[in-house]
């Protein structure tokens, strides 16, 4: 029963218009559920592999830790979504799934800032060893959580309507960079391969990481990428040698840096 002291509808029905044709609500909230059983504890685990590494810290983990925070939040909201969609009907946590929604809308800034510091120390490896400073990379994530927060706030106390043309707007601009990113590093990377030079483990690392987890975030349904990312990062955690993130990994005598 919802709050007015009526049965509330299923799911799918919340739209009468969508009672027909009720699949897409089943996804919807299937995905929602993954996102609570694999997701939470797979971004909980990135969370506290970033926090206990001591030795080698990838320039990315602080990006990397404020994504997991925030997919984190984002699976943990879905209990309390499906308790007012099912029972209470609450016109007060429905502000609170809009600012919900909202965070994850413009989480992708994280994503950018991830590729962007990838793109760095592979196309521009001088500047980016100038600039590898973790607090320069703090300041970007306030920054960030400062655009975010004054994005999910228009959301939930304007509606998901009034700010469509922003979040069509965040999604291209992300998507362009991520693009532009990745077509300048595997250029980089297979200019290196045609000219037979030795390439440095911190760009093998990177062709892998671009290869196998921003573009499949990027081409990924926006709730899904809460379970993928984490489970990714996850798996590229261990390298060869156990030595930490590849692109930290210091240089051997023998590799020529391309």
């Amino acid at each position: 029963m919802n709050s007015s002291g009526a049965f509330a509808p299923p799911l799918w029905y919340q739209y009468q218009m969508c009672a027909v044709a009720p699949y897409g609500f089943v996804f919807y909230y299937g995905i929602k559920v993954f996102n609570l059983v694999v997701g939470a504890p797979c971004n909980g685990l990135v969370i506290w592999q970033i926090a206990a590494k001591k030795s080698n810290p990838c320039t990315s983990d602080v990006f990397i830790l404020n994504l997991a925070i925030l997919d984190a939040y984002f699976c943990l909201m879905m209990p309390t979504e499906l308790l007012n969609s099912l029972l209470l009907d609450d016109a007060r946590i429905w502000y609170l799934q809009r600012f919900s929604y909202g965070v994850k809308d413009a989480g992708v800034l994280f994503l950018v800032c991830v590729c962007l510091d990838r793109y760095m120390a592979v196309v521009h490896p001088m500047l980016f060893a100038s600039i590898r400073d973790h607090k320069i990379r703090t300041g970007i994530s306030l920054v960030a959580w400062a655009v975010i927060a004054a994005y999910a706030l228009a959301k939930c106390i304007l509606g998901s309507m009034s700010v469509n043309g922003v979040f069509s707007g965040v999604v291209l601009f992300a998507l362009a960079v991520m693009v532009l990113c990745n077509i300048s590093v595997i250029w980089v990377l297979r200019r290196s391969v045609a000219g037979k030079e030795v390439m440095h483990p911190a760009k093998k690392k990177a062709l892998k990481m671009f290869r196998c987890q921003i573009s499949i975030s990027v081409y990924s349904i926006m709730d899904m990428s809460c379970s993928v990312e984490p489970l990714l990062y996850v798996t590229k955690m261990e390298c060869v040698g156990g030595r930490g993130c590849g692109c930290c990994v210091a240089s051997a005598p023998h590799h020529v840096d391309v």
